[in-house]
């Protein structure tokens, strides 16, 4: 293989391993530590709800920044700052015990992992589209089941060594740290127009799949986010061992890996947004079995489901606004991420209180599933302009 053809093998290299750290341990790694913060530090589901909105507060608040021009030509140095900064907030976590500092840290770190996403996937893209490589694209969105299940592994063994909440903080931020390292040697260029040089983007077209594609893929946000966050607490209430919380979230990230090519191929055949709706009825079963069925399957069921489908469909859904509005991406992806984030802020307080009332996340989740299949609704009724190359 030449140096020009690994190129962008690089590119998304780079982009898996700055997903993993921005999102597979930036944002998620939350959910496999919370347990040990609500048992340690006496946090209730309420609390619980309001740190987790809080960082999707600030990833909305992130990708609404990252939609205007002010990083034009500074979208690499922007993308590294974000990434170093997620590490650093990752390391704050493990400084405090005080809830306003959480949620002040959190809501940061919501912002990095917003920049991170909006410029990481603008560069990365751009590379991969002038290579004739979007395929590549699926190994990108990956990184986040990578981050996931490497952080499920280093959960897994601090269970085992009796390790406090603060130590899955600090090795978050130590790994977080060397992935940062390995993305500025790997993703050493901004991101290009079809011609191969910067360009400034004009306006979203006025087009009715594209608000409905924003408008499902908002929905979503909301439907994914009370697994996603609460998963591991719902293994806790359960009562199946620390090391089993562990073992579903592990389950939970190798599910992410393989999905955006399973996923991908799906909608290749019959468009993005079909693959898009679909993928929402099947994590709405996901999220059902992880409250209804009882033992040991309910959990892993409900975490291999949530691990093949939401990264899957959080990537066909960017892509579907990239189709969309192509003379636009860093602005679409911001928009759709801004949509998304709304549906994170509102789904986490929401199911928090909710839990906290009926003494359980069987009645959230419940209204999760609700809102998957609401979302895959919108979807499908946007098929029809969606073809993908």
């Amino acid at each position: 293989m030449t140096r020009e053809s690994f190129r962008p093998f690089r590119f998304a290299i780079g982009g898996m391993i700055a997903m993993a750290v921005a999102m597979g341990f930036g944002r998620f790694v939350y959910t496999p530590i919370l347990p040990g913060m609500m048992d340690e530090l006496g946090l209730s589901a309420a609390e619980a709800g309001i740190i987790a909105s809080a960082n999707y507060l600030g990833y909305l608040l992130g990708a609404v920044a990252a939609a205007g021009g002010w990083a034009h030509g500074h979208e690499r140095r922007v993308m590294l700052g974000a990434l170093a900064a997620s590490a650093l907030l990752s390391a704050a976590m493990a400084l405090t015990s005080d809830f306003t500092l959480f949620v002040v840290i959190r809501f940061a770190a919501g912002i990095a992992s917003a920049f991170v996403l909006v410029f990481l996937s603008t560069i990365v893209f751009s590379h991969l589209a002038a290579a004739g490589r979007v395929d590549l694209q699926a190994l990108h969105f990956g990184g986040v089941g990578l981050g996931i299940a490497v952080s499920s592994a280093m959960m897994g063994v601090l269970i085992v060594a009796g390790a406090a909440w603060t130590d899955g903080w600090i090795g978050s931020a130590l790994l977080s740290a060397a992935g940062f390292a390995v993305v500025w040697l790997l993703v050493d260029e901004g991101p290009l127009s079809a011609g191969g040089q910067a360009v400034r983007e004009p306006r979203l077209p006025k087009s009715r799949p594209l608000a409905k594609i924003i408008l499902a893929y908002g929905i979503f946000g909301m439907g994914y986010v009370v697994t996603a966050t609460f998963l591991v607490a719902i293994v806790r209430q359960g009562d199946a061992g620390r090391l089993f919380e562990a073992i579903v979230w592990l389950v939970t990230g190798l599910a992410v890996i393989p999905s955006v090519w399973v996923w991908k191929a799906l909608a290749a055949r019959r468009g993005l947004a079909v693959a898009f709706a679909a993928g929402c009825m099947v994590e709405a079963v996901g999220v059902l079995a992880s409250v209804s069925l009882g033992g040991h399957a309910g959990p892993l069921l409900g975490g291999f489901l949530l691990g093949g489908t939401f990264i899957a469909v959080t990537a066909l859904g960017l892509q579907a606004g990239w189709l969309l509005a192509p003379r636009a991406p860093r602005r679409v992806l911001a928009l759709m991420t801004a949509a998304f984030g709304i549906g994170q802020i509102v789904g986490p307080v929401v199911a928090g209180f909710v839990a906290e009332w009926s003494g359980s996340f069987t009645v959230p989740s419940i209204g999760a599933a609700l809102a998957l299949m609401i979302s895959g609704a919108v979807a499908w009724s946007a098929r029809s302009a969606d073809k993908p190359e």
